[in-house]
């Protein structure tokens, strides 16, 4: 049998592995259309059986967001080289303490009946066929100057939530004190943080400054974007020179801060569930 072959025929006992070595399976809320961005959580494997994958809740910023019953969603596995996609939806919400390492509770997906090999030249962040979310950094000059720029950015939150529509393009004028803007966008959100992918051309700022201010568009979902100042974690460099960078979100200077964005997530996250009813 050609190795490619055999590869793809064992997708389950790879996604086995996974789970015994305590890996993660990338996932998106599925849509039907071309509206939006998708938001792409690792979350670690916690059981596999012919009954379905048994996954940790996503959340981000000290808030869980489980999905619900019912919803799909597009899977990834990805071990290596090799890259594996395909279809599930949500069968069970599980409460916190059924699986020690689910203690914010768990979701179990169904078993798929087969999986589709996907080409994987490049790192972790090439995800196919999803529309991953634009993001702009700035190198932050002063931390303290952030306070404002969130602070507005709460109150246009607010205000969306209030339904008042919120006008695109407001953030440029409200920025703190930073230095000139690369673009780049989001591979993956979790946890206290962000993966992001920036192109070989602009990542040079990657290797002069740590502190940057980030805004990242969520698209209709939430049309008020996500701004927070983050420090640079670590970099990769993929075989394209391609930069990911991970990033950990800084709520210092205004902790209230964390709340909203954990909110804009959770809003994104809900109006996707929510179009697929439709």
């Amino acid at each position: 049998m050609p190795a490619a072959r055999s590869r793809t025929n064992e997708w389950r006992r790879s996604l086995e592995e996974l789970c015994q070595k305590g890996g993660a399976l990338e996932v998106a809320i599925a849509r039907d259309d071309a509206r939006g961005h998708d938001l792409v959580w690792r979350l670690r494997i916690l059981d596999v059986r012919d009954a379905g994958i048994v996954v940790e809740n996503p959340g981000a910023f000290g808030k869980v967001m489980p999905l619900h019953a019912g919803t799909r969603l597009m899977a990834f596995i990805v071990i290596g080289q090799n890259r594996w996609e395909f279809r599930t939806s949500v069968l069970e919400e599980i409460l916190p303490g059924k699986y020690a390492e689910g203690r914010n509770g768990a979701a179990r997906l169904a078993m798929p009946d087969h999986v589709e090999r996907c080409l994987r030249r490049h790192a972790r962040y090439d995800v196919g066929p999803l529309a991953l979310p634009p993001v702009d950094l700035w190198p932050l000059l002063d931390p303290k100057s952030v306070v404002a720029a969130e602070r507005a950015n709460e109150l246009a939150f607010a205000a969306l939530v209030e339904g008042k529509v919120h006008e695109r393009g407001e953030e440029d004028s409200l920025l703190p004190n930073v230095g000139p803007k690369v673009t780049a966008f989001l591979a993956n959100v979790g946890g206290g943080g962000a993966g992001v992918v920036v192109e070989p051309a602009q990542a040079g700022a990657l290797s002069h400054h740590r502190l940057f201010w980030v805004r990242i568009d969520l698209g209709e979902g939430c049309p008020v974007p996500i701004v927070t100042s983050a420090k640079l974690v670590h970099t990769h460099i993929d075989s394209s020179q391609r930069t990911y960078a991970g990033l950990s979100f800084d709520f210092a200077f205004n902790p209230a801060h964390q709340k909203t964005v954990a909110s804009q997530v959770e809003r994104s996250i809900r109006t996707l569930e929510r179009r697929q009813q439709l």
